[in-house]
């Protein structure tokens, strides 16, 4: 079996689920044949830095307009039309890795290659079964092409929407965003804090957000350790090396200052008034910092709650790992619609940076079931493994693909 998975890094989520397909088909059937290809890279080195490059711009600097570029390109519009000219321009690009490859299917993980792949297939230039895999929740009008055969949605809401858009609903297929295996391991939780010098009885507290910012990370924080709930945080900063030292400088500087009052305090003759200790900055939980890490789902296992961004691919592992969601700073566009389902499905709650943030986290560490019913909800809703479901979908479509041609 031989698998092309057309992908693109537009952000890290389509290239992440591409990688956990291919482990998840080369760990069921050694003998199978899958290549990833960074598809917009491949057709145009210029075209994928001026895409990835774009799009990282705007989500930082212009994230109002961006989420207006992307509810437009939703709709008939100038945008809309304009990336259907420029896929239908490079499909011949991609034909000859297709052609050499020669795959038994092929799967998209991002609109662009779904829109390049089809429109060599409704032109006769390729018979190859073809996924198109949504990696967000909610629908988009660029993921939908006449030449693909299954899509795979992260919810039932998704599948209603998809057939309102004229897609047929024997096509789609509510399997979720495929995630690493890993994410559905098992872990012993006190164990693993233990080792890591954490306290395995202290709620704790997960933040993940190291593709983006460092101003905005830092100030909800500072927000979430000023709640005088008791508990502890890990922060993954990613590749974000700016991040990591600012994080690094600024734990430093707290631990520093804590421990002068504290030898302040033993050699102070006289007792100091509440009044003058309330004024006081109060010491920083208890922090551990880490700067990349292949072990994500090992630390959502330790976590009771994490704080991140919403995209998609962070969601769908937190959802597998049945881990609720303290979600903030959401661009206008997908990353809004995400956090909007999720809200509505009770799975995360709203971070913002003013003072609602610290009340909110002291309400949720202080009352533990609701925490306990968002991870209820999160379980209810979660499809189980994604990438099982699609990797059996496959087979059948190939298979059929076989015996339509005999």
């Amino acid at each position: 079996m031989k698998v092309l998975i057309l992908s693109a890094t537009t952000g890290g989520g389509h290239m992440t689920a591409a990688n956990a397909l291919k482990d998840y088909i080369l760990m069921k059937n050694k003998d199978a044949v899958v290549k990833i290809e960074d598809t917009l890279q491949y057709v145009s080195p210029f075209l994928n830095k001026a895409v990835t490059g774009g799009y990282v711009y705007m989500a930082r600097n212009t994230p109002k307009f961006y989420g207006s570029v992307y509810m437009s390109a939703d709709k008939e519009s100038p945008i809309n039309k304009t990336v259907e000219l420029t896929t239908n321009f490079l499909r011949n690009k991609i034909y000859p890795l297709i052609e050499e490859f020669s795959p038994d299917i092929i799967i998209s993980t991002h609109p662009f290659c779904a829109e390049m792949v089809t429109a060599l297939k409704t032109r006769g230039l390729i018979d190859i079964p073809v996924i198109a895999i949504l990696t967000d929740f909610a629908a988009h009008k660029v993921y939908i092409n006449s030449g693909v055969d299954s899509y795979i949605v992260s919810s039932r809401e998704m599948v209603d929407d998809m057939v309102s858009r004229g897609v047929e609903r024997t096509k789609i297929y509510p399997y979720g965003i495929p995630v690493r295996n890993d994410f559905f391991d098992t872990f012993d939780r006190a164990k693993c804090l233990e080792e890591e010098g954490l306290d395995p009885d202290l709620p704790t507290i997960l933040i993940m957000a190291g593709s983006f910012g460092v101003t905005d990370i830092l100030k909800i924080y500072h927000k979430i350790v000023k709640s005088p709930a008791d508990f502890q945080v890990i922060v993954i900063t990613g590749k974000n090396e700016k991040l990591y030292e600012t994080f690094e400088r600024y734990l430093n500087k707290i631990s520093i200052r804590n421990t002068l009052i504290e030898i302040k305090e033993m050699t102070k003759p006289k007792p100091t008034s509440a009044a003058k200790l309330e004024k006081r900055k109060k010491p920083a939980k208890a922090t551990k910092l880490m700067y990349y890490t292949n072990e994500v789902s090992k630390y959502m296992h330790m976590a009771d709650l994490i704080v991140t961004k919403p995209g998609g691919l962070t969601v769908s592992e937190s959802i597998a790992v049945g881990l609720p969601m303290g979600i903030f700073k959401a661009i206008p566009g997908q990353e809004e619609q995400n956090a909007e389902f999720l809200v509505g499905k009770n799975m995360a709650v709203r971070l913002e940076k003013n003072n609602t943030c610290t009340a909110v986290i002291t309400d949720l560490i202080s009352h533990r079931e609701k925490l306990d019913f968002m991870k209820k909800s999160i379980n209810n809703f979660s499809k189980g493994n994604s990438a099982a479901n699609i990797y059996l979908l496959m087979l059948e479509m190939i298979e059929k693909h076989k015996n339509n041609n005999n």
